[in-house]
């Protein structure tokens, strides 16, 4: 009996082992706008990396994983951007997945999205 007892406390170890760590995710994005694509794609960044902050602080995190994770555009002032409004190419960094389209007011708007993981 104490032989089966410690087969299934091992097998038991085993398993727990075998089985990764759930981590829990979310996508973010920031938005801003600029008159030429570098400093919108900057603000942009910035706007995920202040976000990216906020949220950490407000959902009481330490320390998190940030991988660039294309995200949806974000425009101000219309229901959505069609095809023919993006400029390419996107920008991919390590960190953020930004894409950019023509503005209504703006002539650039940019999206920086990433994945949070803790």
């Amino acid at each position: 009996m104490r032989t089966i007892r410690l087969a299934l406390v091992a097998a038991g170890l085993w398993m727990a082992q075998g089985t990764p760590a759930s981590a829990a995710c979310v996508v973010l994005a920031g938005t801003a706008d600029g008159f030429d694509k570098e400093t919108a794609v900057s603000r942009a960044q910035r706007s995920l990396e202040d976000y990216i902050k906020q949220y950490k602080a407000e959902h009481h995190l330490g320390a998190v994983t940030v991988s660039a994770m294309r995200a949806e555009p974000q425009p101000y002032w219309r229901g959505r951007v069609s095809e023919n409004m993006m400029h390419r190419p996107d920008i991919v960094t390590p960190n953020s997945y930004t894409i950019c389209w023509q503005g209504v007011i703006s002539t650039y708007v940019c999206t920086s999205g990433a994945q949070v993981c803790w």
